[in-house]
């Protein structure tokens, strides 16, 4: 079963080669992302940090670290923060990125600012796509991304629809 745990600084120090936080957690063989990686990410999250206290969380799977998801841009004005999510290469293909986000849309949505989702993903990535999909979300558009080309933009509108 994923749950998910808050992931904090001190986990991104561990992932990157500092000491654990704690016993209870072990990386999956092969790591969980490559080290520049989780470098971009522990300072964007930092950023990400002063307005929203948690916004990371590692999704994990008995006493293993599975992989990471994470606000990718603090809520903007509409009350819409990005979210993105990763799983360790050798963890992929078993449902754990459809469960975990499943679990994050209800954490991020308990903070009454926010009024839904957004996240993108790039054209080719159909696994990624599938996880937004049976989540929730729907594609709202398209746009050119520096790094990965042609991205889809996906929301999750849950106040909207709600009257949340």
């Amino acid at each position: 079963m994923t749950a998910l745990v808050p992931c904090t600084d001190a986990h991104f120090a561990w992932m990157l080669g500092g000491e654990p936080p704690g016993p209870e957690l072990r990386p999956p063989p092969g790591g969980i992302e490559a080290p520049p990686v989780l470098e971009m990410l522990r300072a964007l999250l930092a950023e990400i940090r002063k307005s929203h206290p948690v916004c990371a969380w590692l999704m994990v799977e008995g006493e293993e670290i599975v992989g990471l998801c994470s606000f990718t841009r603090a809520a903007d004005g509409e009350g819409i923060p990005h979210i993105g999510y990763g799983v360790a290469e050798s963890r992929r293909g078993r449902g754990h990125a459809t469960r975990a986000i499943r679990l994050m849309v209800t954490e991020v949505l308990r903070d009454p600012n926010v009024r839904g989702i957004g996240a993108e993903t790039a054209v080719a990535n159909i696994p990624s796509q599938r996880v937004l999909e049976e989540n929730g979300f729907a594609k709202t558009g398209t746009r050119i991304d520096n790094e990965d080309g042609e991205v889809f933009v996906w929301r999750y509108a849950f106040r909207e629809t709600y009257g949340r």
